[in-house]
């Protein structure tokens, strides 16, 4: 497993994991050697004066967007759990979502709506979008992406039941195959008390509210 303090310089603070700008070299150059090969591949001259740093830059970029890989989305959340006896529905929605499909490597973007109920144990609110940002910055399928969030706030905060609902569009939608421009795709998944149908129109009913 790569050194994520070392290659993404994503340290654990007292608040969480904080982004500062520092990569792997070694990963960097290897990376680079092969996007200079893509390239040229396609037809580019990768000694352009205006590509010349591409390979570089892709590879930087690259390396972030997969940093979730180096990631523990449940020792995020075991960061920040608090005893708590509160057994009302928490929902944290509009999560801004960057992924990347894993059958082209071209990005979705989108936003995930979560709420849980809990059990004994609450948990620090920002830790809810870090975890999501967890799992979706690797390679991804939404429908995945969904269970993933879900099942790692169930299994780590033993609620009395974890609701998780995306909407995401999709670029390989957009720039190739089928080229639709204004499809969205929607993926939920429940556990526990969302499963009962009282308590799943709440929470719907609560993301379509203006609240705030």
């Amino acid at each position: 497993m790569r050194d994520l303090n070392k290659e993404m310089g994503l340290q654990n603070k007292m608040d969480g994991y904080e982004k500062i700008d520092a990569y792997n070299p070694e990963l960097i150059k290897k990376l680079s050697s092969h996007y200079y090969e893509i390239i040229k591949l396609i037809g580019e001259d990768p000694e352009r004066e205006g590509i010349l740093k591409t390979p570089e830059r892709v590879a930087k970029a690259m390396q972030f967007l997969t940093h979730g890989y180096d990631l523990n989305p449940e020792e995020i959340l075991r960061s920040a759990m608090f005893k708590e006896d509160y057994k009302q529905m928490v929902i944290v929605k509009d999560i801004e979502i960057y992924s990347m499909c894993e059958h082209h490597m071209l990005p979705f973007i989108g936003k995930a709506h979560v709420a849980y109920i809990p059990n004994g144990y609450i948990v620090g609110l920002s830790k809810i979008p870090r975890i999501v940002d967890a799992f979706a910055r690797r390679l991804q399928v939404q429908e995945r992406l969904t269970t993933q969030i879900k099942e790692c706030i169930f299994n780590t905060l033993k609620p009395l039941g974890v609701a998780v609902v995306i909407e995401a569009e999709h670029l390989c939608m957009r720039m190739r195959g089928i080229q639709k421009q204004n499809s969205v795709a929607t993926t939920s998944d429940f556990v526990g008390a969302f499963c009962i149908e009282k308590t799943r129109q709440e929470f719907i009913n609560l993301l379509g509210s203006k609240l705030h």
